[in-house]
């Protein structure tokens, strides 16, 4: 992503970007050999898509987020991934639309 916003936490960096002309979100994740082996790299995925969902009930569309995993996420449980996902996206949330 060109342009928009990084936030991030321990084990996840979000960039976000807020776009007017879409009429949906969209999501994009990045998941690096470096977090794990493939099986690990699929169940990071798949962990983040399930996160993405409920962000998509919440704010239904005008944005791009790229979700980043760095080292260590494939370890997390399920509570603490999603915990860093929803706070990351949150405070990215309050400061894309303040600007």
């Amino acid at each position: 992503m060109k342009s928009g916003r990084r936030f991030g936490s321990q084990h996840l960096v979000i960039y976000l970007k807020r776009d007017e002309t879409l009429s949906h979100a969209r999501f994009g994740f990045i998941v690096g050999k470096t977090v794990a082996g493939a099986v690990g790299r699929n169940l990071v995925k798949r962990r983040m898509r399930a996160i993405a969902r409920e962000v998509l009930a919440q704010h239904p569309g005008g944005f791009d987020a790229v979700v980043r995993a760095q080292a260590g996420a494939a370890e997390l449980e399920w509570n603490r991934l999603r915990e860093e996902f929803l706070s990351s996206i949150t405070v990215g949330f309050k400061k894309v639309v303040d600007q």
